[in-house]
């Protein structure tokens, strides 16, 4: 039997999205299961909050870090505060370019695979996995398991 004729483009782009589907505000964690105006379809969707997510979840954690670095100082000779406003900054720059690469290689790889497997995703979805990302920065970070 003879398979029809398909468009190459229609291997690879599926038309799934609700006709009036728009992307919602970024964070919309909805509550509600049946709940599906917070649902994402697009591959960029999904890469947006994802990063997103990442980028503030990072932020939060290198900021906490630097307060930290910061409070050590505190009591010390006035001439280690001359150079020590730059460490926020360098905190601040590390933090952005690792949640630039890790969100936008888990939000794309994530991303795929949901849209592979012709699934809708929650916005609850890239929330958790920016806390992943953080959490696999700071077991990382440790000695013994640093070789992940």
């Amino acid at each position: 039997m003879p398979r029809p004729a398909m468009d190459s483009v229609s291997l690879f782009r599926r038309d799934r999205a609700p006709d009036n589907y728009s992307t919602p505000p970024f964070p919309s964690l909805r509550w509600s299961l049946q709940d599906t105006a917070a649902d994402l379809y697009t591959l960029h969707d999904i890469w947006r909050f994802t990063l997103l997510w990442t980028l503030i979840i990072y932020g939060s954690f290198h900021l906490a870090a630097v307060s930290i670095a910061l409070l050590m100082q505190v009591g010390r000779r006035k001439s280690n505060w001359e150079f020590l406003w730059l460490v926020p900054l360098i905190y601040a720059l590390v933090a952005g370019l690792e949640a630039i690469l890790a969100g936008s290689v888990v939000g794309l790889i994530v991303g795929a695979t949901y849209i592979a497997g012709d699934f809708t995703m929650s916005t609850w979805i890239p929330f958790v996995w920016g806390w992943v990302n953080v959490l696999v920065l700071i077991v990382s970070s440790f000695r013994k398991q640093g070789g992940l």
